[in-house]
């Protein structure tokens, strides 16, 4: 946790926050803060800044908030990621909110199990918790717009088109050779399938909605590392 993270029914004041639970846990047996230290903090969709702790025991951590900094900014960047394996879908959500996507569409594909979208590692709570833990790793304090899209060709079909227009849509596909286009039209649209990747059918509909094939090279990677890489190779090159 690289940055304690406060929830509006954390504040008991305008400039206090009380905090119990696995944040107080964090702070008490990671960080071993004491009476007086300051703590990065920022306050979920608004600003961040330090904390100074005031009272720290079994019960609660309180911190005194001087909130004087704006969060980073936003990539100009959807994410559209099949869905994958639930024991790899918090690892990429939260990886996702991380990186500083601005949206998120976790989609149904021909491979994609029908038991994930049954998984509780699918329900909104957790979801939220996973894109709160990227917030927290990468000091940031807005969450990204996080949408389900269980069917695939109204998305591609219908929404898709809405996302790119006027920007860049670009699809992960092992042996297309697709390079990384040398200027990017922004906002950027990268769809990243799942295990196994995209059936000819879905790499014809995602072509015709406008995306364009790309190829990190002969290596098969998993969701996770080729999200790190793409984003890093767009963006942070």
């Amino acid at each position: 946790m690289n940055l304690v993270l406060l929830e509006a029914e954390d504040l008991v004041a305008p400039q206090h926050a009380r905090l119990a639970g696995r944040r107080l846990a964090h702070v008490r047996e990671v960080h071993r803060a004491g009476m007086g230290d300051e703590l990065s903090v920022g306050l979920l969709g608004g600003r961040m800044g330090r904390g100074r702790v005031v009272r720290l025991d079994e019960e609660a951590l309180e911190l005194a908030l001087d909130l004087d900094q704006d969060p980073p900014p936003k990539l100009p960047l959807t994410l559209v990621i099949a869905v994958p394996r639930p024991k790899v879908l918090n690892r990429v959500v939260a990886a996702a909110a991380s990186l500083g996507a601005r949206r998120i569409v976790l989609l149904n594909a021909w491979k994609v199990e029908k038991a994930y979208w049954a998984s509780p590692r699918m329900q909104p709570a957790n979801l939220r918790q996973q894109m709160i833990l990227g917030l927290e790793q990468a000091k940031d304090t807005v969450l990204p717009e996080l949408c389900l899209a269980r069917l695939f060709r109204p998305f591609v079909e219908d929404e898709l088109p809405r996302l790119l227009s006027g920007g860049t849509g670009l699809f992960g596909h092992p042996g297309t050779g697709g390079p990384v286009p040398p200027a990017l039209a922004l906002p950027v649209t990268l769809a990243l399938g799942p295990e196994g990747g995209w059936i000819d059918a879905e790499v014809q509909s995602l072509g015709q909605a406008g995306l364009l094939p790309l190829d990190l090279g002969p290596r098969i990677l998993r969701t996770e590392t080729a999200l790190g890489a793409l984003v890093g190779r767009l963006f942070l090159a």
